[in-house]
């Protein structure tokens, strides 16, 4: 690897500056114990989930959009559809039935995506958090490429060469920090608390982030996938409050096994008051089962640390797959 070494990577892999690889048991937190946890399921520990929810119906977003604000509809999972003034930017897009490494096996959605690629307008870029099957999925990301040839997906280090093996271009790469500019728009990578694998000899081969948008004079920010960081206050600090925050509030059970990668709704809170942000979207809930809540749970307990912090029901809010709420 040609990256520099820095307070993330030795050299050979990235890592989190706040540790994520001990559990609260004093077990070691490797890709085997994710994997025992997710398929030894105990059934008194996880919820089961329907095996399928028809979607509301929602008419697909069209129109202008006012400088100043952001359509903004909710795909499913990660996958939002942003739409700013003169720019259309998809987040992490997930339209396959699996987030797996085969069509057969794996996470299968209970919700169809909000939006289908058929139904979506010229994307312009395209945020790709890390390469977990749930964020990063090939067959969606060469649909789009076929639709969308001059599309741009800007990534984090180490993506953009397995994205070149599957015929997918237009890619920048970023470290944490580090800003990509799209003519008058600025994207730049910021730290989150998570980790990266698409197979048993890859492990944090490839980093994680999330991305601040700039684009006249807004501000956005995508999580991505993180449990909760010291890094939302200097996400702050460094760029400023954004106008909207995209924060996940699901997969987070068993807490104990799930606390240091994923944030629970009750941190997405916090983040969103240490991040700053006027408003916030919850995501990452409600389409794929990846951990043991109930499908329900996320946004009962995002309603009850809501109520908790003093918050209004508008400051920290959840879409409906396919809604479009302007922000």
């Amino acid at each position: 690897m040609n990256h520099p070494i820095s307070d993330h990577f030795d050299g050979e892999k990235f890592f989190n500056p706040e540790p994520t690889n001990r559990l609260s048991t004093g077990k070691r937190r490797g890709l085997f114990s994710i994997i025992r946890t997710r398929w030894n399921r105990d059934p008194n520990v996880w919820a089961v989930w329907p095996k399928h929810i028809e979607n509301a119906a929602y008419p697909p977003p069209a129109g202008e959009v006012p400088v100043g604000q952001v359509d903004v509809t909710f795909i499913g999972h990660a996958a939002f559809l942003l739409r700013l003034p003169g720019l259309n930017v998809l987040t992490d897009p997930v339209f396959s039935k699996r987030c797996s490494p085969v069509g057969f096996i794996g996470p299968k959605r209970v919700r169809d995506p909000g939006l289908a690629i058929a139904d979506l307008p010229k994307i312009d870029l395209l945020l790709l958090s890390h390469n977990h099957y749930d964020h990063c999925d090939v067959e969606s990301l060469q649909a789009l490429h076929r639709r969308f040839p001059g599309m741009r997906i800007v990534t984090s280090l180490g993506n953009a060469k397995f994205l070149a093996s599957k015929r997918i271009s237009g890619v920048a790469e970023l470290d944490w920090w580090h800003t990509h500019g799209l003519g008058e728009t600025r994207i730049t990578a910021v730290p989150a608390r998570h980790f990266s694998a698409r197979s048993l000899n890859d492990r944090n081969k490839t980093l994680w982030v999330g991305f601040v948008l700039e684009h006249r004079g807004q501000k956005l920010y995508f999580a991505g996938d993180t449990g909760y960081t010291k890094f939302f206050s200097e996400i702050r600090e460094r760029l400023g409050a954004p106008d909207l925050a995209l924060l996940p509030i699901g997969a987070y059970e068993p807490r104990w096994f799930m606390g240091p990668v994923h944030m629970n709704p009750q941190d997405a809170v916090t983040a969103f008051r240490d991040v700053g942000a006027k408003r916030a979207v919850g995501m990452h809930f409600g389409t794929f089962q990846l951990t043991a809540e109930p499908i329900d749970a996320p946004e009962k307990d995002l309603a009850l640390a809501r109520t908790k912090a003093g918050l209004p029901g508008d400051a920290f809010t959840t879409l409906e797959c396919g809604e479009t709420r302007r922000f």
